[in-house]
């Protein structure tokens, strides 16, 4: 029988049953059911690799079935979503699986910059960050490898031809403006050295401005205070609830513009609220298995393992740094001080890590390959990628060294960046060499992985915690396109 800390707390709904209430107990119910037949059957809880690897061949070399067709303007999204899944599951790619995926890609490059989600579609800052993802992960320099291929000027012009007055972009001509486009954009504007001080200009505060009052982040805001257009200076009205994919985008947002912020802090960042709404979203231990809700009071999904299980990381950082904010371990000390080995042991204590690795072990598997939701919901290769990357933080801690940063800013070496700017000489290198700092200088503390069940069958490989590729493909991309030769090591 299953120990009786998991046995199971009837749900408490008051006496008013409603539609939440009603799917809410069936999933509970479900999830139990897969958790007590495992434990009572004493049943190791295994990633199924090889299942897994099968069920996302099957996609890639056989095409996608006919349900499918609606995502015909997601390409991008799917072949990125399938080549990050393998590289996560660490099955490496032979040379024609790469040529073949840079064919499928360039294509889709428009010839006013950007890509489209197909061939012959309208550029799209979403497909694009799946597109050029893709292309770090299976591109290389020179002819036909992918990355010399992309045409970063008009990129540029194009991600500038969507920037709104409050800091924020549109996803796409006439399109809508949330943090989801600003993520995107943020990330294919710092692995390809095309971010700059004009292109981000007020988009730390359109950020900061989506952040509600539960301490998640919502969409977007509200940009404007009349029919004058003037732009809100005191906090905006924020259009929607929290919820875990925007917050995840906000929050990476800010990570990686910190190095064009005047400050290198994060002003105007309710830290501490944003760790208790983060912290509230792991469900029950007993009745939901430790998975993570996208939304509160919905139900657990597995994508939020990485949306919001993969945060913490993040979080930390914004705590180490925001101004006036930072986690007490003990009376009178921060949590974290700069130096590596007195890393406080916030993810510990605030994410259960053992539960989230349970819950997609023994939840979110499907028995036909691939991952999902939740039970009786079919697998997809969504869910399977970011199942996998929740999977990932879960098992390791990354975390940004302060040691490793000093190291490439001694083998840094200036160079001219492609996008002309307003700066000097020496604050455009600066700044330069500043966000490739703070894209590579992550790394895995491989003392403080955990590990649930065996660590041959179980280990998936550390995402990067902010762009969700791997961090050596990440530096040895950025090398190429910084103008840089240093050891990716580091």
């Amino acid at each position: 029988m299953a120990p009786s800390v998991f046995t199971r707390k009837p749900y408490q709904d008051d006496g008013f049953e409603t539609d939440t209430s009603k799917a809410q107990r069936e999933t509970e119910r479900a999830i139990t059911a897969l958790f007590e037949a495992t434990l009572d059957a004493n049943k190791p809880m295994t990633l199924r690799k090889n299942a897994h690897i099968n069920w996302a061949i099957r996609f890639l070399l056989q095409g996608f079935p006919a349900r499918f067709t609606s995502q015909d303007a997601s390409r991008t999204w799917l072949l990125y979503f399938l080549l990050q899944t393998f590289q996560t599951m660490g099955v490496a790619f032979d040379p024609d699986t790469k040529k073949k995926a840079i064919r499928t890609i360039m294509p889709m490059q428009h010839i006013n910059g950007g890509f489209g989600g197909g061939v012959g579609q309208l550029p799209h800052v979403l497909a694009t960050y799946a597109a050029v993802c893709s292309i770090v992960l299976v591109g290389s320099p020179g002819p036909d490898g992918g990355w010399d291929q992309i045409d970063r000027q008009k990129m540029y012009n194009f991600f500038m031809s969507l920037k709104q007055p409050d800091g924020s972009f549109a996803v796409c001509s006439n399109g809508e403006a949330d943090v989801r486009g600003t993520y995107c954009l943020l990330v294919v504007a710092t692995l390809l050295d095309i971010i700059t001080p004009e292109l981000v200009h007020n988009t730390y505060g359109f950020v900061k401005s989506c952040q509600t009052y539960e301490g998640g982040f919502s969409a977007s805001s509200q940009a404007y205070f009349s029919p004058s257009s003037e732009i809100l200076s005191a906090p905006r009205p924020y259009l929607g609830e929290a919820h875990g994919g925007y917050t995840s985008c906000a929050v990476a947002s800010l990570i990686m513009m910190r190095p064009l912020v005047p400050v290198h802090v994060f002003p105007g960042v309710n830290g501490q609220a944003l760790l208790r709404w983060a912290a509230m979203m792991q469900g029950s231990e007993v009745n939901e298995s430790g998975g993570f809700r996208g939304r509160t009071n919905k139900l657990v999904d597995g994508c939020y393992s990485w949306w919001v299980g993969g945060l913490y990381t993040l979080i930390e950082e914004i705590l180490g740094k925001a101004t006036g904010e930072a986690v007490k371990h003990d009376e009178g000390h921060e949590s974290r001080n700069e130096k590596e080995e007195d890393w406080a042991d916030v993810d510990d204590s605030l994410v259960n890590r053992e539960a989230l690795q349970r819950y997609i072990l023994i939840v979110a598997q499907a028995s036909t390959g691939g991952l999902r939701d939740k039970p009786n919901v079919p697998s997809d290769p969504y869910h399977t990628l970011y199942n996998l990357s929740g999977l990932a933080s879960a098992q390791h801690r990354t975390f940004f060294s302060t040691d490793r940063a000093d190291k490439i800013r001694s083998a840094w070496v200036d160079a001219e960046g492609l996008i002309a700017t307003s700066e000097t000489p020496q604050e455009r290198h600066a700044r330069r060499r500043e966000t490739f700092v703070a894209a590579c200088a992550w790394m895995e503390d491989e003392g403080a992985s955990q590990y649930v069940g065996n660590v041959k069958e179980n280990r998936v490989n550390a995402v990067h915690p902010v762009f969700n590729l791997m961090m050596s493909q990440t530096r040895a991309t950025m090398n190429h396109f910084y103008g840089q030769n240093i050891d990716t090591r580091y």
